[in-house]
């Protein structure tokens, strides 16, 4: 066991290494800004202390920004760590009330989204963000890179576009990583957070789109990184009923009426040739009823401008 842990370690090592190296190499010069100050919201359900720890020491080693840590507990965990502010809610809200918790203590301008197992790859991440930012006064939402740590190919779904390509390529989105994230904190007071009642699964969506149909716009940087071991999501049990479910909230509270059909209706399909198993088809099928007839919040779907929008940044309201 100890030689496994040792190989792996010294994997994670070369992996971090590399990926540094690369970006010395690759990343563009940006234009230099004052010191800014970066609020970073890590939720966590407390039975992960040493990666918690280790998120929190990567937000607090950033150089030229100013950090603000906090640290949302989805539970009735006892989490001191130091450095952060903690929050305990006592019990689990799911992942959008639990965001919304955090940026809710937060004072920052911009605010950092990580989840307790993920943490930035470099010291320089932040400050990175800051000045893309800094640069375009209409970016309202950042999509950090996801990297393994063991340097093991990453997740399709890890670059939030159509056409992943290379994953070091930044582009314009329609989503973006709700654990590894950059967004504004005037998104939220214009758009609202994140929508409670999604639990888990689409949440970033929701924003995204709203963010969209407010004008502001929505990026994945291929520079930018963090890093998180590579799992897929349908490890949790309520993957499939959750995703399914929500892609309906979705479509009833964001899309234009004949949107709404097409998309339930093209995910439902989708969702019943990915699943790989009689439960899980069972489960996906109990979300899209669900889906339909539980409270999702309040519909205000977004213009066809928005829609469109979507479909000049390569992924349209449908996919």
């Amino acid at each position: 066991m100890r030689d496994a842990a040792s190989a792996a370690s010294g994997c994670r090592r070369k992996a971090e290494a590399a990926w540094r190296y690369s970006r010395m190499r690759n990343l563009p010069p940006v234009p230099p800004s004052s010191v800014v100050s970066i609020s970073c919201v890590l939720l966590t359900v407390g039975d992960r202390p040493a990666e918690l720890r280790r998120a929190v020491s990567s937000v607090s080693a950033q150089r030229d920004v100013n950090v603000e840590i906090v640290v949302v507990v989805n539970g009735a965990a006892d989490v001191r760590v130091d450095g952060a502010t903690v929050v305990v809610l006592g019990r689990n809200v799911g992942i959008p009330a639990g965001r919304n918790v955090g940026i809710a203590a937060t004072t920052g301008a911009l605010i950092c989204f990580l989840d307790d197992d993920g943490w930035l790859a470099d010291d320089d991440v932040l400050s990175g963000a800051s000045r893309r930012f800094a640069a375009d006064d209409r970016l309202g939402i950042l999509s950090l890179r996801l990297r393994d740590p063991l340097g093991r190919p990453g997740q399709r779904r890890h670059v939030p576009r159509l056409r992943v390509g290379d994953p070091g390529r930044s582009s314009a989105v329609t989503t973006f990583l709700g654990g590894a994230a950059v967004v504004r904190r005037s998104v939220f007071d214009q758009v609202g957070g994140f929508p409670e009642e999604f639990f888990f699964a689409h949440e970033e969506l929701s924003v995204a789109w709203r963010a969209i149909d407010a004008g502001w716009r929505v990026r994945y940087d291929g520079q930018l990184a963090v890093f998180h071991p590579s799992q897929p999501a349908s490890r949790h049990p309520s993957f499939w009923y959750l995703q399914a479910r929500n892609r309906v909230f979705l479509a009833r509270r964001h899309l234009p009426a004949p949107l709404a059909v097409v998309y339930v209706g093209l995910w439902i399909g989708v969702s019943l040739a990915r699943a790989r198993s009689r439960l899980a088809v069972t489960r996906a099928l109990r979300g899209f009823a669900d889906g339909l007839r539980l409270p999702c919040g309040p519909r205000r779907p977004v213009s066809w401008v928005a829609v469109w929008r979507m479909t000049e940044a390569g992924r349209p309201p449908l996919l």
